[in-house]
């Protein structure tokens, strides 16, 4: 979602990631949570692949992910807007942290994430089931993270470079 919000929020001033990058980094972002949940239940005892039974529906639960994911949206907009980006590795932990215990949902708050945790039958799994309802409270929560921070930023745009790493400054396709 954030990767997302940074090709939305980049297409108004012509920075940020490439459609290209956003579904590359779309793309490693589930991979990369199947492969961890696979390892994760290696690394506990438990058969290599599952399929979760958890299931997480409602509108209470959907409410959480809206939350989560506004927030998280708005929080790494706002620092990359307020030249403050190096803060993010440990504001983003500190907010999906505190968020597991404010929201009804525990903040998975990333699609991939909840694509990964399908491959997990344990409680911090999720049900192929209740999949779509979290993914489509996250994209509700990143297009509102979105606006928040446009909101709250007008020219948020102008950060939409700094939102992800690595920078598209650094990108062979934005330095031509």
């Amino acid at each position: 979602v954030v990767s997302a919000a940074d090709w939305l929020l980049g297409r108004r001033a012509g920075t940020g990631l490439s459609g290209r990058e956003t579904l590359a980094y779309s793309g490693a972002q589930v991979v990369g949570a199947v492969l961890g949940a696979l390892l994760a239940n290696v690394m506990f005892a438990l058969p290599a692949v599952q399929v979760s039974t958890t299931e997480r529906g409602g509108l209470g639960l959907w409410v959480g992910e809206v939350v989560a994911t506004t927030g998280l949206v708005a929080l790494i907009i706002g620092l990359a807007r307020s030249r403050r980006a190096a803060l993010s590795a440990v504001a983003v932990a500190s907010w999906i942290g505190a968020a597991y215990w404010f929201t009804s949902s525990t903040s998975f708050a990333n699609p991939a994430v909840t694509v990964g945790r399908v491959f997990s039958d344990t409680f911090a799994g999720i049900s192929p089931g209740s999949t779509p309802g979290f993914v489509a409270a996250q994209v509700i929560g990143g297009l509102a993270g979105l606006g928040l921070a446009v909101a709250l930023y007008p020219d948020a745009a102008m950060a939409a470079a700094d939102i992800t790493v690595p920078h598209a400054s650094t990108s062979p396709e934005r330095q031509r």
